[in-house]
C-alpha cells in the first residue's frame, strides 16, 4: 500500500501513482513495459498472476527494477502532511524525509518501557504514572511486583507460597 494521496500538498501527477492501491507510490518498483507499482502491492498481485496489471504483459518478480532516477527524485520532492497531523503535528516535509521526520515526530505512538502505546510527547509523564511498571518489592521479599499490584502484595503470604512449593 502507499501513501494516501489525501495527505499530499498540492498536484500529484498521475505517473506516480500506484495503478493498484490507487496511492502514492512507496517502496516503488517499476515493469519493463515502464508501469510503477508499490513494491508490497505489485508482489501481492504477482503471487496470483504472472503479467502486468496495467497493460497484461507477462511479468514476473525477476523482471521488476527500481524507479528512474528522476522519476524518484520527483517522488522524493513532494510535499506532505505528517501522517500525525489529526493528532496535532503540523509538519510538512518531503517524501524523502518522512521517515526520518516520523521516528521524532512528537505525536508519533510509542510503547512505553510496559508496552502501553503513549504519543512521544506524553511519554514522561506516563511513565511517572503509568501503573504497569514493574519493580522489586520495597519491603524486601525480592519479589518483582507491578505498580497496580503493590497495594495487595502480601511478602509473607508470597514467600509461604514460594516455601510450599520447594517443598
Amino acid at each position: 500500500m502507499g501513501y494516501d494521496i489525501e495527505r499530499f500538498v498540492g498536484y500529484v501527477n498521475e505517473g506516480l501513482l500506484c495503478s493498484i492501491c490507487q496511492d502514492v507510490l512507496k517502496d516503488p518498483l517499476q515493469a519493463p513495459c515502464e508501469h510503477a507499482f508499490c513494491a508490497s502491492c505489485i508482489h501481492g498481485w504477482l503471487v496470483h498472476h504472472s503479467s502486468c496489471p496495467e497493460d497484461r504483459q507477462a511479468l514476473n518478480m525477476s523482471m521488476l527494477r527500481p524507479l528512474y532516477r528522476y522519476m524518484r527524485n520527483d517522488l522524493n520532492r513532494l510535499q506532505l502532511h505528517c501522517r500525525n497531523g489529526e493528532h496535532g503535528c503540523e509538519m510538512v516535509c518531503s517524501l524523502e524525509s518522512v521517515e526520518q521526520h516520523k521516528r521524532k515526530c512528537e505525536y508519533n505512538w510509542i510503547s512505553c518501557t510496559n508496552t502501553v502505546q503513549v504519543e512521544r510527547c506524553n511519554l514522561s509523564g506516563h511513565l511517572a504514572a503509568c501503573e504497569y511498571e514493574s519493580r522489586e518489592c520495597p519491603r524486601g521479599c525480592g519479589y518483582t511486583v507491578l505498580k497496580l499490584e503493590d497495594v495487595q502484595h502480601n511478602c509473607i503470604a508470597e514467600l509461604r507460597s514460594e516455601l510450599e512449593l520447594h517443598r
